[in-house]
This record gives structure tokens, C-alpha cells and sequence, in this order.
């Protein structure tokens, strides 16, 4: 007589937001179901509220001075470590992401090695920008004149909200490649992706609050972040045309810089510099050499 197998229980994945290096529940209690493509229920997410924004600023702003204070060279270390984490758990992201936006396996595989590569192309770039967008000036004077770009400080960013994955990589990383910190609000439809990247970057050597994640309605969190006054820019890729415009109203008070939404067809096409030098600012330092004559420089 053959015995039954016996069977097991699924072990239901609990989704929570990551802020501060750490794994929050919202502080409201509140979630929303999230379903595939076909309407399935997948799982249950936190709904961010006003109060878990207002945590991830604040650990933003502390992570701030040491990742800005990194060398270029120790950054791109760290970002070339989350694509080697991320590598490792390939498959668990190519079955959300094909969940999440309705793609087959190869296409989902396919959309998640795109994401890695974005990874480690911004690593590339962490101790190169510098070279394109700062330098020496010439000045008719005996001065040096030295400009240097320096991270603008916290960063909001609404990700796509279509591009779940690859997506909100592309607008993540360029704003951490440059020394800033994040509070990223993810897709409100498809956050799971974005809340397992969380896990991610947990385990590897990125330091908490680098990087926060935040489920649940943009429209809700996005006038907060957008009016708080210790954000100190907003890329609104993901915004609808009228939350755009609420929110660059509300990022007026305190003279956010603002990137505003940009049409894109293609996650895969090549990104360009331009949300690298967006949250940039511009340091230029003057140093007299003193009178230069014929025979060179006299102090």
C-alpha cells in the first residue's frame, strides 16, 4: 500500500517597504492587492503613507554626507556589487517582472538582463562623469578656475509606472551613481519587482538610506515630497500629466530642481547622461598662481 504524500502549505511571500536599510510595515497598516496581468492576485503591498515619506526623507538625509563623501571610484564598487546580487537572483525577478507586466519567460528574461547591464553601466560611470562635466576653465587672469559637479542631496523619484523593473532601475541608479540618496515611490500597479530590489540592496555593501522604496499611491505621498522642505529635487518619470504639474507647483516653494516627465518608447535604448547631470550641481573654485610673466609664475 503506497503511502499519500503529504501536502504542504505555500509559504506566501510578505512584501514590506524598505527604507533605512530596514523592512517596515507602513506605519498606517494599510495595504492594497496587487495582481498580475490578468487580474490574479499576487500579493498584498504596504500603501505608503504621509508619515512612512516623511521616515524616508529623514533616513535619506542621514545616509546623505557619507555616501557623498565616497569616493567616485567606492561607489561604483558598491553598484557594480548590486548587479552581482542581482545576477544571483535572476530568476526570482525574471518570474515578478513577467508576472508584474504580463511578458513571457524569454521576454521577462530578457527585460531583467537589461537591468543588470543598466546596473553595471552606471558603475562605470561613477568616476568618469566628473570628466565630462567638470574641468579647468580658461580664464584671462592668473587664476586657476576649477569647476566640479557635486549630488544635489535627497532625491524624490515617481518610477514608471509601466517599466517595472528595468524602469525604475534606469532612473534609480543615475541618481545614486552621483553621490545623491533616493526616496523612490514605486509602481503603484506593479511594485513587487521594487520592493524585492530592496532585498537586493539590503545584502549587498550599499549603506541604508541610500536607496528608499515606497509603495502605494503617487498621487497620495508625491505633494508631500514634493512640498517637504528637505527635498531638494523630484524626477517625475512616472507622474500622469496632471500630477506632474501638482507636483512641480508644489517643488516651486523651496526651488526643487525638477525633472520633468520624458516620453520613453524604449527602457532598452541607450540612457544618455542626462539623468546623471540632472541632479548635479556645479562647484567652481578660483585660486590665484599669482602674476604670470615670461619667466613664469611669481608669488
Amino acid at each position: 500500500m503506497s503511502e499519500k504524500s503529504e501536502q504542504r502549505l505555500s509559504v506566501f511571500k510578505t512584501y514590506k517597504l524598505y527604507v533605512g536599510g530596514k523592512f517596515p510595515r507602513s506605519e498606517s497598516g494599510r495595504v492594497y492587492e496587487v495582481t498580475d496581468s490578468k487580474g490574479n492576485w499576487l500579493a498584498n503591498a504596504p500603501l505608503s503613507s504621509r508619515k512612512d515619506a516623511r521616515d524616508a526623507v529623514v533616513a535619506a538625509r542621514k545616509a546623505f554626507g557619507g555616501w557623498s563623501g565616497a569616493t567616485a571610484y567606492n561607489r561604483g564598487q558598491i553598484l557594480y556589487r548590486i548587479a552581482e546580487m542581482l545576477e544571483g537572483r535572476r530568476d526570482q525577478f525574471v518570474r515578478e517582472v513577467g508576472e508584474a507586466e504580463g511578458l513571457s519567460k524569454s521576454k521577462a528574461a530578457a527585460v531583467v538582463d537589461a537591468a543588470i547591464d543598466r546596473w553595471v553601466w552606471y558603475a562605470g560611470w561613477t568616476d568618469k562623469i566628473a570628466q565630462i562635466v567638470g574641468g579647468a576653465n580658461p580664464v584671462a587672469g592668473p587664476y586657476f578656475n576649477l569647476s566640479t559637479p557635486e549630488p544635489t542631496g535627497v532625491v524624490t523619484v515617481v518610477a514608471p509606472q509601466d517599466s517595472s523593473f528595468l524602469g525604475l532601475i534606469s532612473v534609480i541608479a543615475p541618481v545614486i551613481a552621483t553621490g545623491n540618496t533616493v526616496v523612490v515611490i514605486a509602481s503603484e500597479k506593479s511594485p513587487l519587482p521594487a520592493l524585492s530590489l530592496g532585498e537586493v540592496l539590503a545584502t549587498s555593501d550599499l549603506p541604508g538610506g541610500v536607496v528608499n522604496i515606497l509603495s502605494g499611491k503617487a498621487g497620495e505621498m508625491g505633494p508631500h515630497l514634493a512640498s517637504h522642505q528637505d527635498v531638494n529635487a523630484i524626477d517625475l518619470a512616472g507622474a500622469d500629466v496632471a500630477l506632474a504639474k501638482e507636483l512641480e507647483v508644489a517643488a516651486a516653494d523651496n526651488l526643487k530642481r525638477v525633472l520633468r516627465p520624458q516620453p520613453v518608447d524604449d527602457w532598452t535604448a541607450d540612457p544618455g547622461t542626462h539623468r546623471m547631470t540632472a541632479f548635479l550641481e556645479t562647484k567652481t573654485v578660483w585660486h590665484p598662481t599669482g602674476s604670470l610673466g615670461a619667466s613664469g609664475s611669481a608669488y
